[in-house]
């Protein structure tokens, strides 16, 4: 399932939402499949729980605001309410060569922000099975933003923790 490339904003369904199970993927209870957004960061496939995606929309431009903590690029108007924007390309470890032009709003509590991706979200029902731990302690430093590993197309992906990210970034500034 994918938008039309020229689609200045993609909605999210809401039946989408309330379908999706409560809490993280890893740690639902209750139903053996929830729904996800498989995005591309760098290359580099991951999942974000349709719980806690808002809405889809494509970058048009994007305001810096000095002092900002690192991976906060700036800000951006989506219909009239100021969204800040997050490239996690650098903090995760992947590639981070071209602008990105999607932006994927992830909701936390009261608070939102925009995560940069490569490409729009394809949305997935996956099995409570395909998820696994994912490894700590393995060299590269213990990244927070990705706690569990998904198995999609028969390589594992991460999953990334919105709930992580954004306290991460409440905590800055």
């Amino acid at each position: 399932m994918s938008a039309p490339q020229g689609a200045t904003s993609v909605a999210t369904s809401h039946a989408d939402a309330i379908v999706a199970s409560q809490g993280s993927a890893a740690q639902t209870s209750g139903t053996s499949t929830i729904r996800a957004a498989i995005v591309s960061l760098g290359g580099e496939m991951f999942s974000i729980d349709l719980q806690n995606v808002r809405e889809v929309f494509v970058v048009e431009s994007v305001t810096p605001v000095p002092g900002m903590p690192s991976g906060l690029i700036g800000v951006t108007n989506l219909r009239g309410s100021v969204v800040p924007l997050i490239d996690l390309r650098q903090m995760i470890g992947v590639a981070a060569e071209t602008a990105l032009k999607y932006a994927v709003v992830v909701k936390h509590g009261n608070w939102q922000v925009g995560v940069l991706v490569d490409t729009v979200p394809e949305i997935r029902t996956l099995s409570k099975d395909q998820f696994l731990p994912a490894p700590v302690g393995t060299g590269d430093g213990v990244n927070p933003f990705v706690s569990t590993v998904v198995k999609l197309e028969d390589r594992l992906r991460g999953v990334l923790e919105t709930s992580a990210i954004l306290s991460h970034f409440e905590g800055t500034g």
